[in-house]
């Protein structure tokens, strides 16, 4: 439904919705060559080159490239097979990721898509979630499926296409620059530098007096608070306001130690770093979600 909310700025019908669900139901078996490609690749690789990988893999099914190649190209209709390729792309970009969890970090063993799942229940299911984190999946994608054109991932993309290069090509030279610290993997340093921080303070939440003083000699030592300070902010990421909201309804996941240091941070960071840039991006806390 969200896909159709962005592609046509209109809020689908369920039949209309139910169409696209269908629709990638359909695309969404990944070739065994990929699964082979994967396989083939050492067990230490990072999970963003296998996924880029799997993705670059798939270009020869591209319908842009095939009929380009066969001098069907017209710029005033191009854009429909760029539309085939970016729906077979949306429909295995899920099993394709849980398929690299699962093989990485769980025993190598799969689960079954279940066909009556949307997109984020799908994904939860395949890497072997509970219940609760199908919700926690649906939030995901749906805060990170609107990205403006100005960040590295979705900039790259149009950058790799406007070459007319296929959908396969673009989204994965994306996903590569998706993977760098100061872009999608700011939520695995957040995590990261939040349970230092954490196990600093002793392994329990500080007053606010002490986390400021913490704060502090954080950056008097040169270095920053990760999630804070994002170069186009000029307030609140309202993606972070939506998964603190989540947080904040979600019974265990609200009481739980890390989140309510990161709370805590959003509450005493701003004043800290007043004279610099004190808003928070959505990597400020969706790690501690994940890990959660």
């Amino acid at each position: 439904g969200f896909w159709y909310l962005l592609l046509t700025g209109d809020v689908p019908t369920m039949e209309q919705t139910l169409e696209v669900v269908e629709d990638w139901n359909q695309r969404s078996a990944v070739p065994e060559y990929v699964i082979d490609v994967l396989r083939a690749l050492p067990r230490d690789s990072h999970p963003m080159a296998m996924f880029s990988a799997a993705i670059v893999a798939m270009q020869r099914e591209s319908v842009f490239a095939s009929n380009y190649a066969a001098g069907k190209f017209n710029k005033m209709t191009c854009w429909e097979d760029m539309y085939e390729d970016a729906n077979t792309l949306m429909a295995r970009l899920g099993p394709i990721g849980a398929y690299i969890y699962r093989m990485k970090y769980k025993g190598d063993t799969h689960i079954a898509p279940d066909p009556e799942l949307d997109m984020g229940g799908q994904f939860a299911h395949m890497i072997g979630q509970s219940d609760e984190y199908k919700d926690v999946a649906r939030m995901y994608f749906i805060l990170h499926s609107d990205h403006e054109s100005g960040n590295v991932s979705a900039h790259t993309t149009h950058l790799v296409a406007s070459a007319l290069s296929d959908a396969y090509y673009a989204y994965s030279a994306g996903i590569n620059g998706l993977a760098g610290p100061l872009h999608g993997l700011a939520n695995e340093e957040v995590l990261r530098w939040t349970q230092n921080f954490m196990q600093k303070l002793g392994g329990e939440v500080p007053t606010e007096e002490g986390l400021k003083e913490a704060l502090w000699a954080t950056l008097n030592s040169g270095q920053v608070i990760p999630g804070y300070g994002h170069a186009v902010l000029r307030k609140t990421d309202p993606r972070y306001t939506s998964q603190r909201e989540f947080c904040m309804n979600t019974s265990g996941l609200k009481e739980y130690p890390l989140f309510q240091l990161v709370k805590m941070i959003f509450e005493v960071a701003p004043g800290v770093l007043t004279e610099k840039n004190p808003w928070p991006n959505v990597d400020a806390q969706s790690g501690v979600i994940q890990w959660y």
